[in-house]
């Protein structure tokens, strides 16, 4: 996409994510106030309350399972797949609240209508085998809030091995379309004459396509591709080097691009970027570093000619793609400098904005990738590398970044909590800065 997506318009110091949020928990409320049946005290009556918590529950779900779909098209506009499945744990954490506010109100309803008030709102009154499929998703709803609250708190909680949770995350899909039924037979019948019930029956279309999706493998598919092994190197004990070639190329790779890479099925597929080798579309290699039990033991699992599968390409940290107008300072620390070494692999010097790659490493002389690195630099013009040794006593922080520009863009792959704190640093600078990174947390 040209132009400049939702995040890179706003300042380095703010997320797109609440706005979106809050644009979207809006729109619900303002359609939902333009309701013919709900003006003045009505729109705060007990019905009113019930029924809009209710509303507010299954949108949130239905958005947050079509953006688990991982539509490629959203991609560029919300800044990558990180974002999208940033905007995904939000909305679900929205929804278990409505969720919940809509349970505890059917619990003590009687004590709020005393309180609120009643208005013309109601459930529709089905007769026949209507009224028991109307029964039927009353009680299923029920089923379907506690199994939610129990998915959406497992998932908030991270030290659940990811192993389990991902097979359990697999009862979302189930849950949605039990709740969905649920509330289509027991909204108002007034609703699906009026903005709102377009809304959500929209959004209801989307999310039961994406809950089959889900439930067929189907998501992802058609970026799927088969590789085999054909080296496994240790570079030190804390990083291994996996080389692969693909069966067929990926389509719309670009350098700074990730995949989600499955080595074995019951573990699941986790993201690493994709560093391609010189002159070969289909070969490309990983750096993994060891965080984790599975990790740690994939040496011993990884055998050359073995049979990988990877997904994608995904996300928007490009920094070949940036303008050349503004000052380009890439940082790196550790595992982190894979992107810039493909990056590097493909920057043409002639018309690239110049740039200055800072990379924080413990010790630069057992380093694997710092001869790599310098490699590549070589006879780079307009490029320029700054190596800091933390064996040497040499601090990457924000006051070694200097800037000969007032626009100027930094891209940043390391720790999550060295990228907040230069992130913080900088936003105090006087400058129009823009700071890019990518979150791979996408539990």
């Amino acid at each position: 996409m040209s132009g400049v997506t939702f995040k890179e318009a706003l300042p380095m110091y703010l997320s797109p994510l609440p706005f979106l949020l809050a644009g979207f928990l809006g729109l619900q409320y303002l359609l939902w106030s333009w309701s013919p049946e709900l003006s003045g005290q009505a729109l705060l009556s007990f019905d009113s309350l019930f029924f809009f918590s209710g509303y507010l529950a299954i949108n949130s779900m239905s958005l947050a399972l079509f953006l688990a779909s991982r539509p490629g098209w959203l991609e560029p506009w919300l800044g990558g797949l990180d974002r999208l499945y940033q905007l995904h744990r939000w909305l679900g954490v929205t929804a278990l609240i409505a969720a919940v506010s809509h349970w505890l109100m059917e619990e003590w309803d009687d004590s709020l209508e005393r309180w609120l008030g009643r208005s013309s709102l109601d459930s529709p009154d089905f007769h026949g085998w209507l009224d028991n499929l109307q029964e039927a998703a009353e009680d299923l709803g029920e089923v379907g809030f506690y199994l939610l609250v129990f998915l959406v708190l497992l998932s908030l909680f991270r030290y659940f091995p990811y192993r389990y949770w991902r097979y359990l995350h697999l009862g979302f899909p189930v849950i949605y379309l039990l709740l969905a039924w649920h509330s289509v037979l027991l909204a108002p019948s007034s609703w699906w004459q009026q903005p709102m019930g377009w809304l959500q029956g929209s959004l209801l279309l989307l999310g039961c396509l994406a809950a089959l999706q889900s439930l067929t493998g189907r998501i992802g598919k058609s970026k799927k591709v088969i590789a085999t092994l054909d080296q496994v190197t240790p570079l030190n004990n804390q990083m291994l080097e996996v080389t692969c070639t693909l069966d067929k190329p990926l389509r719309r790779y670009q350098p700074g691009h990730f995949a989600r890479v499955t080595f074995d099925r019951l573990e699941g597929a986790h993201p690493f970027t994709l560093v391609p080798e010189s002159g070969c579309s289909k070969r490309f290699s990983f750096c993994i570093k060891a965080l984790g039990d599975y990790t740690r033991q994939l040496l011993h699992h990884l055998q050359p000619g073995q049979k990988i599968q990877l997904e994608g390409p995904y996300g928007r940290f490009l920094p070949l793609k940036a303008r050349a107008r503004r000052q380009q300072v890439w940082v790196a620390a550790g595992v982190g400098i894979t992107p810039f070494l493909a990056c590097l692999s493909a920057r043409k010097p002639l018309g690239s904005p110049p740039v200055v790659l800072h990379y924080a490493t413990r010790n630069a002389d057992r380093d694997p990738l710092v001869a790599r690195l310098n490699k590549l630099a070589a006879g780079q013009e307009g490029f320029t590398l700054q190596l800091h040794d933390s064996h040497k006593g040499e601090r990457l922080s924000a006051d070694c970044l200097e800037f000969q520009q007032k626009k100027v863009d930094v891209w940043y792959c390391g720790p999550e909590q060295l990228g907040q704190t230069l992130q913080k640093e900088l936003s105090n600078r006087k400058l129009s800065l823009r700071f890019h990174k990518e979150h791979f947390r996408f539990r």
